[in-house]
C-alpha cells in the first residue's frame, strides 16, 4: 500500500519551502524612490521655467499692439468700428478679450457678425459682416428687415427708402403670435427672392407686399397699385403664369381691380368697374 500520509506531508513540507519571504532590497527601493523623486523634480522645474518664460515673452513689448486692421465694412465706418472695439494700442494682444471685443461691435445695428483675430506679432485683424436691408416692414415705424427675416433697425430721416414695404403685420400680433409672425415674414422673403431673379415681372414692379396668415401674401403693383393675390406657396410656378401675359397686362394696370393667382392653371383679373372677369 502507498504511504499516502507520508507523500501529505512532504508536499506540506515543499508548500512551505516555497512560501519563504525573501529579504527586502531596501537599496533598490531607495534607489528608484529617489530616480522617481527626481523625475518629478524636473518635471515640476521646467514647467514652472516654461510658464514663466511664456509670461515674460508674452508681456514683454514685442507684442505689443501696434496696427488694427478693420475688413469688409461698407456702411459702418472704420472709426465707429474702433471706438467700439475699445482697443488701446499698446495693450499686450494676449491680454486682449477676442470674444467680448466682437459682443461690443455687435451692438452697433447695422453690424451682423464679428471676427476678432490675432495676427503675431503686434496686429489684431477685425471682420465685419454688415446687414443689408431687404425690404421694410410697417409696425407703426419702419423698420428694415434683412435677408433671414430680422427686423433690425428703425428708419432715420436720413435711411433709404427704395425697397418694398411689408405691412398686415402690426405690433400685437407680432408680440403675441412670435413664430406665426416670423413664418410669414420669411414667406415674404422668400417671395421677394424669388421676384428678385425675374425680368418680366420683377421686384421693380412692386410696391408692397401685404401679410396675412388668412389668406397668404397679397402683392401691389408699383403701377396702379393693384392687388395681386399669391396666396401661401407655389410662388415660381404662379409667377410664371403671370409673366405669361404680364405684357398684355401691364398698360391697363390702372382700370384694374386685382389679380388673382390662386386659382389652379388660371389667371383670374378683375377689372376695376366689376362687370367683367377675364381668365388667361
Amino acid at each position: 500500500m502507498r504511504d499516502l500520509k507520508g507523500q501529505k506531508k512532504s508536499r506540506v513540507k515543499e508548500n512551505r519551502r516555497r512560501r519563504e519571504k525573501q529579504p527586502r532590497d531596501w537599496g533598490k527601493i531607495f534607489r528608484r524612490t529617489l530616480r522617481f523623486t527626481v523625475f518629478v523634480g524636473s518635471l515640476v522645474l521646467a514647467t514652472s521655467g516654461s510658464f514663466i518664460g511664456l509670461r515674460m515673452i508674452f508681456s514683454s513689448d514685442y507684442f505689443r499692439l501696434e496696427t488694427i486692421q478693420v475688413e469688409q465694412a461698407q456702411r459702418v465706418s472704420e472709426e465707429e468700428i474702433l471706438a467700439l472695439s475699445d482697443i488701446q494700442p499698446g495693450t499686450s494682444i494676449f491680454d486682449l478679450d477676442l470674444a467680448l471685443i466682437g459682443s461690443k461691435i455687435e451692438e452697433n445695428l447695422w453690424i451682423s457678425r464679428v471676427q476678432v483675430e490675432r495676427v503675431l506679432p503686434r496686429s489684431v485683424v477685425i471682420r465685419v459682416e454688415e446687414r443689408k436691408p431687404l425690404a421694410i416692414v410697417s409696425l407703426g415705424y419702419l423698420y428694415y428687415m434683412d435677408a433671414e427675416g430680422t427686423l433690425f433697425k428703425v428708419l432715420e430721416s436720413e435711411d433709404r427708402l427704395d425697397y418694398p414695404v411689408i405691412t398686415g403685420i402690426d405690433r400685437g400680433f407680432l408680440l403675441e403670435k412670435p413664430e406665426e409672425s416670423r413664418k410669414l415674414l420669411r414667406e415674404a422673403v422668400g417671395l421677394i427672392r424669388i421676384l428678385q431673379t425675374r425680368s418680366r415681372f420683377g421686384l421693380e414692379d412692386v410696391s408692397e407686399l401685404h401679410l396675412d396668415p388668412a389668406s397668404g401674401i397679397d402683392l401691389f403693383t408699383y403701377v396702379g397699385g393693384v392687388p395681386v393675390h399669391m396666396g401661401h406657396a407655389n410662388y415660381e410656378l404662379k409667377l410664371d403664369r403671370l409673366e405669361e401675359i404680364y405684357k398684355e397686362l401691364e398698360p391697363r394696370l390702372p382700370g384694374l381691380k386685382y389679380i388673382d393667382l390662386n386659382v389652379l392653371d388660371r389667371v383670374i383679373v378683375k377689372v376695376d368697374n366689376r362687370t367683367t372677369t377675364q381668365k388667361g
